[in-house]
């Protein structure tokens, strides 16, 4: 992957042809490749976990509310009292490393400052 950013993070997924970059600060996405890396070093992701990702840096900075994960990277039959947003944004922050990156909006839900 070519680009660097301020703390090195990159996630990628599975698309078509075209190598669509999104660049929300301070990580990069590219959509050709799967893995995840930071500072160089892969970061194995989850589906869940590559799908929050992806998510919180389409929003640009945005709040993104639990909820609207659910909805966007679960499917119509997850259950909404569910933890596991939470949980996937946990184990998510502990792959990334330090300094963490992704911040929580006290009764709001999560971003990417």
């Amino acid at each position: 992957m070519n680009g660097s950013t301020t703390d090195g993070v990159r996630a990628s997924t599975h698309a078509p042809s075209n190598s669509q970059r999104l660049r929300p600060r301070p990580l990069t996405r590219r959509t050709l490749t799967n893995p995840a890396s930071r500072n160089g070093q892969l970061v194995p992701l989850t589906r869940k976990e590559l799908g929050v990702l992806e998510v919180l840096m389409s929003a640009e900075g945005a709040v993104i509310s639990a909820e609207q994960l659910l909805e966007q990277v679960w499917d119509e039959y997850a259950d909404p009292f569910t933890n596991a947003v939470a949980v996937t944004v946990m184990r998510l922050r502990r792959k990334l490393g330090q300094p963490p990156l992704i911040e929580t909006v006290t009764g709001c839900g999560y971003r990417l400052p």
